[in-house]
């Protein structure tokens, strides 16, 4: 993005994703040769593109086990979109997976909606984590759930080197709505084309991160107007990240915080 200049819209989706051998395979894109990680083109459609789909990101927003939309909604929410969520109430247990595949997250979700005191949080949390459901813990694509108990396994064998114990359960649904009037959207690839309708928001946010990277200390209330201003500079621009952080070292906040 800096090298090339690109728009903030870009850590949402892009054409492109940096990829080596492994990586390719891991996404299940065309093959590639080699360790070295490169900009390698997308197919057209693909769920891949932006920080959202990489396999890193997956990984870290899941504890290796499970997904949750909650903690990948919060991650979207917190990370591209700058909006942190309050802190859930102290008195509210975790959702824990349903791992004989009974019951999807979703469902397990909607019911922890029905308390007044989550339900607030969890409309603005959960649809961004829905969309990011077909990525398993691994960031790899999945139609459907994994579940232990009984069931036909597929073949083959795990790395322990023991035939695979999971077997198929419910149809992954990755469909959501998010709040205010945002709009629908049956996957990934629909909640990318929301989120880049609000290309300020996002570079208001890469703004804050580079403040917060640059002078050590976060976007306080009297920064706003800085940022504000940065935004204004740039906008004609498509708020390209070179451009952006151009007009961040020009100014006293940088120079002097």
């Amino acid at each position: 993005m800096l090298k090339s200049n690109l728009p903030a819209r870009t850590v949402v989706d892009s054409d492109f994703a940096m990829l080596n051998e492994r990586l390719a395979q891991h996404y299940g894109l065309p093959p590639l040769e080699g360790v070295t990680v490169h900009k390698v083109a997308l197919p057209k459609g693909s769920v891949r593109g932006g920080l959202m789909t990489q396999a890193s990101v997956l990984s870290v927003t899941a504890n290796g086990t499970t997904t949750s939309p909650v903690v990948r909604g919060v991650w979207i929410m917190e990370r591209i979109l700058g909006k942190a969520p309050p802190p859930p109430p102290p008195s509210v247990p975790a959702i824990e997976p349903d791992t004989r595949g009974a019951h999807t997250i979703r469902e397990q979700l909607e019911k922890h909606r029905a308390q007044q005191s989550c339900a607030l949080c969890h409309t603005k949390i959960d649809p961004a984590g829905f969309a990011l459901e077909n990525f398993d813990v691994m960031g790899g694509w999945r139609e459907q759930y994994r579940a232990m108990g009984e069931g036909t396994s597929p073949p083959g064998y795990g790395k322990n080197g023991q035939r695979f114990a999971f077997h198929a359960a419910q149809k992954v649904d990755a469909s959501g709505e998010l709040p205010n009037g945002g709009g629908t959207f049956q996957d990934i690839r629909g909640l990318k084309d929301l989120l880049v309708k609000d290309e300020t928001q996002i570079a208001r946010n890469l703004t804050s991160q580079l403040i917060t990277y640059g002078t050590g200390a976060p976007v306080r209330f009297g920064d706003r107007a800085v940022v504000e201003q940065i935004l204004q500079s740039t906008a004609a621009d498509g708020y390209r990240l070179r451009s952006l952080i151009h007009a961040l070292v020009g100014t006293d906040l940088f120079q002097s915080k």
